[in-house]
């Protein structure tokens, strides 16, 4: 959809006075250009700077320990830890709603998504009654792009710790993506990269943080998986977050004046495309 943001590259000091889309449309075009020596080249993805070591590719997650940063290392040839309840291949998508539903929704984003905050604000509560009421099941489709387009590692690790929340219940990974969302940093400012403060946020969700999620989150258990997911999303042609397609159709989430869609518009989406 034309409001869509789209992947990578800082934005340059010419666009200053862009909105947060303007600037990430602009910085996509950069990105382009950049893609065939980004593939000659190690590149660090999410959390992480990929770090070659002695002929080895190293995955770093940083985290804060009585005030100082440390390195928690994770082994290119370890096994993938793919949480319980995930779906789809690799176990790289998420599942929220009824697996018999008679129609899914895909659901693409990147929890430093700044427009996808714009469209939880919005029509968020929405989304999610039409997969509770049983209208459809949500697939989500987690993309962390922007750590190459912004700076930093949120993208990634917020992403991890999600799928450390996936694996204490589909409910929990739900509740955590919302909260996520609601308290998403500024867009320079890369907070979701520190994860002693997703740990914070992690306390809003109501017997979320257990000693096994914070196990994972602060010894970055599920960063493989997340890389998986994440490349998942860069296969999947899709090229910008938010993007919404119900039953395959992509759904306009953005009026023409780039405002999100409020709840009722979005019902009448649904109704739409469904014929309901």
């Amino acid at each position: 959809m034309s409001t869509q943001q789209t992947p990578q590259a800082q934005p340059s000091k010419a666009a200053k006075g862009q909105t947060a889309r303007e600037r990430l449309a602009e910085a996509h075009q950069a990105e382009l250009k950049a893609n065939a020596r980004r593939r000659k080249v190690v590149i660090g993805v999410s959390v992480a700077a990929v770090i070659a070591v002695a002929g080895a590719t190293t995955l770093a997650i940083s985290t804060a320990d009585q005030g100082s940063t440390k390195s928690v290392a994770v082994a290119p040839n370890q096994p993938v830890v793919t949480p319980a309840n995930t779906s789809g291949t690799d176990g790289t998508v998420v599942v929220y709603g009824k697996a018999d539903a008679p129609h899914t929704l895909k659901v693409y984003e990147d929890f430093r998504c700044p427009i996808c905050k714009l469209l939880e604000s919005s029509a968020g509560p929405a989304v999610q009654a039409g997969a509770d009421q049983g209208t459809y099941k949500i697939e989500y489709h987690l993309a962390a792009f922007l750590d190459d387009g912004l700076g930093g590692k949120g993208s990634i690790t917020a992403l991890a710790a999600a799928g450390a929340a996936l694996n204490e219940g589909t409910d929990k990974f739900k509740q955590f993506h919302d909260v996520l969302y609601a308290n998403q940093p500024e867009e320079k400012v890369d907070g979701f990269g520190d994860v002693n403060h997703l740990l914070d946020l992690a306390a809003k969700v109501p017997g979320l943080k257990t000693e096994a999620f914070t196990k994972a989150v602060t010894e970055g258990t599920y960063l493989p998986w997340a890389k998986k997911v994440a490349d998942a999303f860069q296969s999947s042609g899709v090229r910008g977050t938010p993007t919404l397609t119900l039953d395959g159709k992509q759904l306009q989430v953005f009026t023409g004046q780039g405002k999100p869609v409020t709840p009722e518009q979005y019902d009448a989406l649904v109704r739409q495309s469904t014929g309901g």
